[in-house]
């Protein structure tokens, strides 16, 4: 028994490692997250354009990232290998390079391939040299047959990101407040690539339920779903539950309708309560525009969406009456099941999407310069590579990442073998240190398989730092499409069984 243990144990670790979610989710991130990125800031178009023309832009097409490299004094370039990255004191980085189109008065010219900088290549991921060699191959370029890898190379120190824990997006969660004047609330994080918006639901004492999101204050939930295209009462009703135990409660909300009648004199009642002016018509556009784009945007932007959000509003409205009348218990936010992990992968291209944004903005900056003094600027001289790899380098050799959280990137421990080990598969708490936290502290029932129940530090991070169980295997975000496709095969392999039968 203790041998096959022993057997299963070594395939395990031969197959997975102990680095293998970070490199996992860093390949992810090269063959899909940067290319996204790129789609969603699409083109830079400047609002000066060469003359003869009448529109103008750039735009940004496919992304091919390079093998690490090193460019010598003289000029030249050569493979660039983790060892000798170490002992130069080099950062272990692959040059980036994105299709540059120009697009003139609708007609798209000849594409160029220009580089927008380095990007750091995670050691043992798919671009870096190392991937795929024997340890017979590992040991011929210098380096150590049982390193995991999951780890970059910034100006020869070793850097480690750290996966931090957060509640689950997209899910409200219910919960008794501890102070204010609501008896339950859901709190919401809706989240979609490189956008996070907090949103409260919150049931006062006498059943009104006020919703709020982004800068919109608390907005009574029987107008926010007239607003978004529900015209009567019975709809509403029929929106948030048909159980006959909660008229009451609906009726409540509804009455806070008083003399709005229209989906537009709900507008501009929201309008109003955020005290926008310039008169009635542009308050109903500024509502419409922060509820299109701002309300649930993981649901999605625009008017076309407005009944799914309508239905969301609604089952989170339910789901407050159901736990204020003792059909629903509290949510456990330190149950495991209501946290994720955000892997380097996520980190990086959060990191990305910020450079990125920031080196298209540079090369607007530096078109409408040229074409100032009468040029037509080529889009390879208008990008500084320099920007982008000295934002990404910088972030990882400090530690301070999108967002203001810190720590993030650390120097990786190497006292020993063990000591890597834990510093790979460590986790952080965005919680602060110096609070008490006591229940977030707490082993939860959940961590079990999941989280080592013995490591963390003494201190005022105990409990806040964890460390993966070793034998914990990690998932990665599935596209819903493909969900829904797989539960539809059941359901009509399940439907078609029962038939047989």
């Amino acid at each position: 028994m203790k041998k096959a243990i022993s057997q299963l144990s070594k395939a395990f670790f031969d197959e997975y490692g102990v680095a293998r979610h970070h490199i996992d989710s860093f390949n992810i991130f090269l063959n899909e997250g940067m290319q996204r990125v790129i789609y969603e800031v699409e083109a830079m178009e400047p609002l000066i354009v060469p003359s003869g023309f009448d529109a103008y832009r750039l735009v940004f097409g496919k992304l091919r990232i390079l093998h690490p490299v090193v460019k010598e004094a003289d000029g030249s370039s050569s493979l660039l290998y983790p060892m000798e990255a170490r002992i130069r004191n080099l950062t272990y980085s692959a040059p980036i390079q994105l299709e540059v189109i120009p697009e003139r008065d609708g007609s798209k010219g000849e594409p160029v391939w220009a580089d927008i900088g380095a990007l750091p290549i995670m050691v043992k991921s798919d671009k870096c040299l190392l991937h795929g060699l024997s340890s017979e191959e590992l040991v011929e370029v210098g380096e150590d047959p049982y390193d995991p890898g999951g780890y970059f190379i910034i100006s020869g120190t070793e850097r480690v990101l750290m996966s931090i824990e957060d509640l689950v997006p997209n899910v409200p969660l219910l919960e008794i407040p501890r102070s204010g004047t609501a008896e339950e609330i859901a709190r919401l994080f809706s989240e979609v690539p490189g956008f996070r918006i907090p949103h409260l639901f919150e049931r006062r004492s006498d059943g009104v339920i006020y919703v709020s999101w982004a800068r919109v204050p608390k907005i009574p939930l029987a107008i926010v779903l007239k607003a978004l295209g529900l015209e009567t009462d019975k709809e509403i009703v029929e929106m948030i539950s048909e159980n006959p135990k909660f008229v009451e409660d609906i009726m409540v909300n509804i009455e806070m309708l008083e003399e709005i009648e229209t989906q537009d004199d709900a507008l501009d009642a929201i309008g109003k309560k955020l005290k926008i002016g310039q008169g009635t018509e542009y308050r109903v556009e500024r509502s419409a525009y922060l509820m299109d784009n701002y309300l649930l945007p993981h649901i999605g932007k625009g008017k076309k969406l407005r009944p799914d959000k309508a239905m969301f509003v609604g089952s989170v409205a339910e789901r407050l009456m159901n736990f204020h009348h003792g059909n629903l218990p509290a949510d456990d936010k330190d149950h495991y099941g209501n946290k994720r992990l955000k892997l380097a992968g996520e980190l990086m291209e959060q990191l990305f999407r910020a450079a990125f944004k920031t080196l298209a903005n540079d090369m607007k900056y530096s078109f409408e310069r040229i074409v100032k003094r009468g040029r037509e600027p080529s889009p390879v001289t208008i990008i500084r590579s320099q920007l982008l790899t000295s934002r990404i380098s910088s972030a990882m050799a400090t530690g301070y990442w999108i967002g203001g959280r810190s720590g993030v990137a650390q120097h990786l421990q190497r006292l020993n073998f063990f000591d890597t080990m834990s510093h790979l598969r460590r986790v952080m708490s965005p919680l602060a240190s110096g609070q008490p936290h006591f229940e977030a502290r707490e082993l939860h029932p959940t961590h079990w398989g999941k989280l080592c129940v013995a490591e963390t530090p003494e201190g005022s991070n105990i409990g806040l730092r964890k460390n993966l169980a070793l034998f914990a295997k990690l998932s990665y975000n599935t596209p819903s499409d493909s969900v829904g496709k797989h539960l539809k095969k059941v359901l009509e392999e399940t439907t078609s069984g029962r038939r047989n039968a």
